[in-house]
């Protein structure tokens, strides 16, 4: 759906390599949005262009800034703990690139849509935030968007993001389970090689 798009490609905008590693996480989506902002604007059309340079922001603005391990470990739920390592580790390779691939997509598609930053929810426990926005599409009324993060470190990583109110991690949850349930661990894996594969061809 394009309003998903443009809230994915939003994401890029917000989450970029941090001068400052401590920075808060809601520091950490004002501070950076505006100078990537600007960078997608005076590469719109080689984005659209060249898939490959897309890739390559994906890979390096956003990835540094995502818990791939916990967010595998909370879509699969259960499944985490009654897979082996090798399906672990193969799940998170697979679950990444699923990612990357939605992401570079979005980021083509990138429209200049507005963003307003609500306040930050603080959570129990302090090592976990969630940064607040909406992005006002050019026609519509605005989607929240909330990123879950969680304090690693130093620095702040991404584990969860929920578009009005629907939760990223949940859905991809209920989805994989279903799959695991007709075709085990194995197949799911297998789908997500597939699916990964015709992406980047």
């Amino acid at each position: 759906m394009k309003f998903l798009s443009a809230v994915f490609a939003a994401f890029l905008v917000l989450i970029a390599p941090l001068a400052h590693a401590e920075m808060g996480p809601d520091e950490l989506v004002r501070v950076t949005s505006d100078k990537v902002l600007e960078a997608i604007k005076q590469n719109r059309e080689q984005l659209k262009s060249d898939p490959k340079l897309v890739y390559k922001i994906v890979d390096e603005l956003v990835l540094p800034h995502f818990d791939f391990e916990v967010m595998s470990k909370l879509v699969l739920g259960v499944h985490w703990r009654r897979a082996t390592p090798a399906q672990q580790a193969e799940f998170i390779r697979e679950f990444r690139t699923l990612l990357v691939r939605t992401y570079a997509k979005s980021l083509a598609e990138y429209d200049e849509q507005g963003i307003r930053y609500l306040p930050m929810r603080l959570e129990a426990d302090p090592n976990e935030a969630t940064v607040r926005t909406e992005i006002q599409p050019k026609a519509g009324p605005p989607i929240p968007v909330d990123y879950r993060l969680r304090k690693s470190g130093t620095s702040w990583k991404v584990f969860d993001i929920s578009i009005d109110a629907v939760s990223l991690v949940t859905n991809y949850r209920t989805t994989f389970a279903q799959d695991i349930q007709r075709m085990g661990m194995d197949g799911l894996i297998k789908q997500l090689q597939r699916r990964n594969a015709g992406d980047a061809a």
